[in-house]
């Protein structure tokens, strides 16, 4: 398939947005602290180099096995910036862990670097050390840069985890690249940097191996996970990721569980419109999430799901737990 000329296409599409698309949204606030009194801050030791990384927890009073939500701090934030997923988990009874796995991406120990798996893998594994966590009862969760770093847990975690959701992600950070040059968003350089270690050398190699898009198949089995990938449909024009991310990465998981189920792929001149028009035509009613009128959806039995739903670079307000599929 031609996965990688539909982002061009957007690219051409979007090569005029204008600086105020590159700014963060209230949401992807890097700088607050404002964290609940309840979520204590924690250091857990690296299994890969005996580095402190830092997270917030919640551990659930509950007297039964509890499950254990995994929040994944965005692109350019770190362990310390607010989560309002924290909240849900307090308020539901849940045990809540947002782990820093080498702070923001603009260095070649974060953006999806081995490190990073195995930081986001010791903060589980920490996590069911201290807590009442029922082990078959674990859920990722990220938007932005934490919905990269999900599907990247996705692929690379050794846990068993039974769902995965993630929201306006980055799954090829090649395209990603060259799509941020164009937009002189400054996105480019912590790709270069990550890579190469030069904000203004980009090392493709290097750059295909941390994006989950070129990965292989989950090195962990994920026959009893779901994994639930979400964007906004204006994303690319008023956000920063362009929606051929999230449904071109949809695509190649279904190509990689069954390469015979057409049927349960996004047609390519289904992404062609959307892409272009910012709608689906004739895509008829389909329903509703987080208030939020969907455009598009579809799913690969109950292994992987794409949704595109009215809105941008975001993970929707509300109850976003209520979404998890596999939750109990």
């Amino acid at each position: 398939m031609c996965f990688r000329f539909f982002s061009i296409i957007l690219l051409i599409c979007c090569s005029g947005i204008v600086a105020s698309a590159q700014n963060n949204p209230k949401w992807d606030d890097t700088n607050s602290r404002d964290w609940p009194a309840q979520a204590k801050k924690v250091s857990i030791r690296s299994s890969a180099d005996g580095s402190e990384q830092g997270a917030y927890f919640y551990a659930s009073p509950a007297a039964g096995p509890r499950p254990l939500i995994v929040s994944l701090h965005t692109w350019s934030g770190n362990f310390q910036q607010k989560d309002t997923v924290a909240n849900l988990c307090i308020d539901k009874g849940f045990n809540y862990i947002h782990p820093d796995f080498r702070g923001p991406n603009n260095k070649p120990q974060a953006c999806g670097s081995e490190l990073v798996i195995s930081d986001i893998d010791d903060a589980i594994t920490w996590a069911l050390a201290n807590t009442n966590t029922d082990p078959e009862n674990i859920h990722v969760i990220g938007v932005s840069g934490g919905g990269y770093a999900t599907v990247l847990t996705y692929m690379k975690s050794r846990h068993k985890i039974r769902s995965f959701s993630a929201y306006a992600g980055i799954y090829n950070l090649v395209d990603w690249y060259y799509e941020s040059v164009g937009r002189k968003a400054k996105y480019a350089g912590d790709i270069a940097a990550s890579t190469s270690g030069n904000r203004n050398e980009l090392n493709v190699d290097e750059a295909k191996k941390r994006s989950p898009f070129f990965m292989q198949k989950p090195v962990t089995d994920r026959s009893k996970s779901t994994l639930s990938i979400y964007c906004g449909i204006h994303d690319g024009y008023t956000g920063s990721v362009p929606i051929s991310h999230s449904l071109l990465m949809y695509n190649k998981l279904v190509a990689d569980f069954s390469p015979e189920a057409p049927f349960s792929m996004v047609p390519q001149e289904y992404i062609q419109s959307m892409l272009r028009e910012r709608t689906l035509r004739g895509g008829g009613d389909q329903g509703t999430i987080l208030g939020r009128k969907i455009i598009y959806k579809n799913h690969y039995q109950d292994k992987v799901s794409i949704t595109v739903f009215e809105g941008g670079h975001e993970m929707p307000p509300g109850e976003v737990l209520a979404h998890i599929p596999a939750i109990k």
